[in-house]
């Protein structure tokens, strides 16, 4: 523990070896840490009374987890007790390369047998969006995925959303199937009238351009909802 004038500063070295995050990470592999040690990681140092990963284990409780500091403003992360613009930076920038990790590998590309499949792979990005987003999920003939492709950013209703436009990479990088994506940003993954139209109008458009809509989901935060489980615009 070293001072910063009166006040000590808990450092991770202040830990007892074994207790180390960065020892531990070493020797078990980042797998066998919880998420307030890898936090810590980052973090490196701690306040007066609380070492770093003990503020890690605050900073999950306070926001609601991994998904809950992914969706914090970054403002209100800096303003946390401890956490300034460089450890909010470090722990933002962590987050999105997980996030960008998933896609990146065409080796590892995740296949899509289930609605559940298709909600895993967007929900820890598209329930912390603050506005509504409307995304395309392009697939190949064994429903792997191809990559995620933002469409639109607004309301998302019948007269807004261009059918074609949402077709239009599926198109060039000769997709076989689609599953549309968007979000709620209330949190309340329950369909609207308009979801079920623009539904849809997407659904007819895909059987004129030989693209299979595979579903429609709605993201919420925690939650989402598959159009086509319901029989939403599916007919």
């Amino acid at each position: 523990m070293s001072e910063s004038g009166t006040h000590p500063i808990y450092r991770i070295t202040d830990l007892q070896e074994t207790d180390r995050p960065r020892e531990r990470l070493a020797s078990l592999g980042p797998q066998a840490l919880a998420n307030a040690e890898l936090i810590a990681i980052l973090l490196r140092v701690g306040v007066p009374g609380e070492n770093a990963v003990q503020v890690g284990q605050r900073l999950l409780q306070k926001f609601g987890g991994i998904s809950g500091l992914h969706r914090a403003p970054f403002n209100e992360l800096c303003n946390q007790h401890g956490i300034a613009e460089a450890k909010a930076a470090q722990i933002k920038a962590a987050i999105e390369l997980g996030r960008r990790l998933m896609l990146e590998s065409p080796e590892e590309r995740p296949a899509i047998n289930s609605p559940a499949d298709a909600a895993a792979l967007v929900q820890y990005d598209m329930g912390a969006l603050e506005q509504e987003h409307l995304r395309v999920v392009l697939l190949d003939r064994r429903n792997r995925v191809l990559e995620v492709v933002e469409i639109y950013r607004g309301s998302v209703s019948s007269s807004q959303v261009r059918v074609g436009e949402v077709f239009k990479e599926a198109v060039r990088k000769n997709a076989s199937g689609i599953i549309v994506v968007h979000n709620h940003p209330s949190g309340d993954p329950t369909p609207s009238p308009d979801d079920v139209a623009v539904t849809r109008a997407i659904v007819q458009a895909g059987k004129l351009l030989d693209v299979d809509v595979l579903d429609h989901l709605v993201i919420g935060q925690g939650r989402w909802v598959s159009l086509k489980e319901r029989g939403l615009g599916f007919g």
